[in-house]
């Protein structure tokens, strides 16, 4: 097995910025069981627009580049989103008796991930080839 060292140094500079970003969104935004958990959600539609713009745009509108993925991609987007701290807050919200918040904050995080992802797309996509 071969092992790229400047694809790993990548993914750990963009794991690095990543992780820096979202501990600094806990730091603003601290969370409570009893209200919607902000630094999560805003990490993750953030994350979620990003990737939907890096993914597009360095696929379609780059030359490819061995290191841009992992550390855009891999990197920073995975260390700034996370989906097993929205679980912890969904289960955290259904200790403390708020079922309707815990419904509502999972469902606006898929729905607006996903939403995130359509609209860096279709941003790329409009963008013309020259910029």
């Amino acid at each position: 097995m071969h092992v790229d060292r400047r694809e790993l140094a990548a993914i750990f500079a963009g794991g690095f910025a990543g992780a820096i970003a979202r501990a600094l969104l806990v730091e603003a935004l601290p969370s409570d069981p009893s209200r919607w958990p902000w630094a999560t959600f805003v990490a993750n539609i953030t994350g979620a627009l990003l990737l939907g713009y890096f993914t597009t745009r360095l696929q379609e509108r780059l030359p490819l580049s061995a290191y841009r993925r992992p550390l855009l991609g891999t990197g920073l987007c995975g260390a700034l989103t996370t989906f097993s701290t929205m679980q912890l807050e969904v289960l955290r919200m259904l200790d403390h008796g708020a079922a309707g918040l815990a419904a509502g904050y999972a469902a606006a995080s898929i729905v607006a991930g996903f939403l995130a992802v359509a609209l860096a797309t279709n941003l790329v996509r409009r963008t013309p080839l020259a910029a």
